[in-house]
Formats: structure tokens, sequence, C-alpha cells
């Protein structure tokens, strides 16, 4: 099941080892998407934000664009990307760059399935400060599902490959991801979600939120 809220996230604080701006943010993007393809987490398919104005805020203007097979750091990319800034509002800046894609995770009896969604990926193209973000959504991570119920093959064929991705972006970066901020879903401890309050036996059951 996926939560509308992440469960688990992590956050690079990139100032200084990577450049600020949106040619920059992408190659940071691509060199991360390689990571996370390389393990089946994320295949590339599209990249998304929003548009904002220094001085009016946000625009209510978003903005999808396909890779069509690009790498996400081809200077094509960042061209066609630019040419989507709002025609009225011509010195409105991008948001924080969203990569969506599908990614592979495996069910309890060891059967692959594909995911939408199934991390995301976030960059900054601020032009004076740099940040990426991962951040996960689906309850195949966890040792309890989100009814409550213990997922211990689930959670044993899954939970490690986002490990070593998560160990393999810290190696990339040069710099340890911090776990963000706890939701309703969960909370990110080191490579991996918290373990819950188990009560006989069983953890907390989120589906009223779902």
């Amino acid at each position: 099941m996926r939560a509308p809220r992440e469960c688990g996230s992590w956050w690079w604080d990139l100032d200084g080892v990577t450049a600020p701006g949106l040619g920059a943010a992408l190659a940071t993007a691509a060199r991360m998407a390689d990571v996370l393809e390389s393990g089946g987490l994320l295949e590339p398919a599209s990249l998304e934000w929003s548009w904002w104005q220094p001085g009016v805020g946000g625009l209510g203007s978003h903005s999808r664009l396909d890779l069509a097979g690009r790498r996400i750091d081809a200077a094509s990319v960042a061209e066609r990307a630019e040419a989507c800034r709002p025609a009225g509002y011509p010195a409105a800046e991008m948001s924080s760059i969203l990569v969506l894609g599908r990614g592979m995770w495996w069910d309890g009896k060891g059967n692959s399935r594909w995911e939408p969604g199934l991390v995301e990926l976030t960059v900054s193209p601020d032009p004076v400060s740099s940040w990426a973000e991962l951040a996960v959504h689906h309850d195949v991570w966890a040792r309890y599902d989100f009814r409550g119920r213990p997922q211990p093959a689930v959670h044993a064929r899954n939970a490690p490959r986002l490990a070593a991705a998560l160990r393999g972006l810290d190696a990339l970066l040069g710099v340890d991801g911090e776990p963000g901020e706890p939701t309703y879903f969960g909370t990110a401890v080191g490579h991996g979600l918290k373990v819950p309050d188990v009560i006989d036996g069983l953890g907390p059951d989120l589906t009223d939120l779902l």
C-alpha cells in the first residue's frame, strides 16, 4: 500500500559539495538515479516541478517533462525545462524537481512487481543552494505493513535493497543523508525505517488515513 505522506525520507545538504543551479541539479539527479536504477528502485521516466517568482511566491503553475529515453542531465532536457516557463512570468523560477518513474519490489512469495513512484527523488535547482532528498511511501520497506501485520519475508527482500541504495548515495555524494521528519506513517532511522511499537505481535493500524 502507498501512503499519502512519506513513511521515510533522507536529505542531503549539498552546499559546497555540488554547484547550485539547474544544470548542476540535473547532473546530481542523473548520478543519483544511476545508483537507484542499478538497484532496481527507479527507472526515470519524467520530471515534475512547479513555478514561483521572487516577490510573488507560488504561481500555481506546474510542469511535467517526459524524458523520452534521454538522460536527466542531457543538455536538451535543461533547455526543454526552461522552455516550460509560464509566458506571463518571464522571471519565474523552478521549484524543486521530482524525478518520476517506476521501481521493482518483491512480495512475500518472492515475486517481483513494478510499482510507479516506488521511491521519489527530488533535487533543488536553486541558484544559490543545492540539496537532494529521497522519500518512500510504501510499506514494503517496513517490518509491519500499514495494517500492523508483520511481514518478515517482504521486509527481508526489500529493506536491504533500500539500505544499499542509501549507502550508495552517501558514497556518491560524499555526504551522509540525514533522516527526515517523522510522519504518521513512519520514521526514517539510519538507512531504513524505525520499528514501531508492537502490541500483541502487531504494529499500529495506519489505514484510517489511507
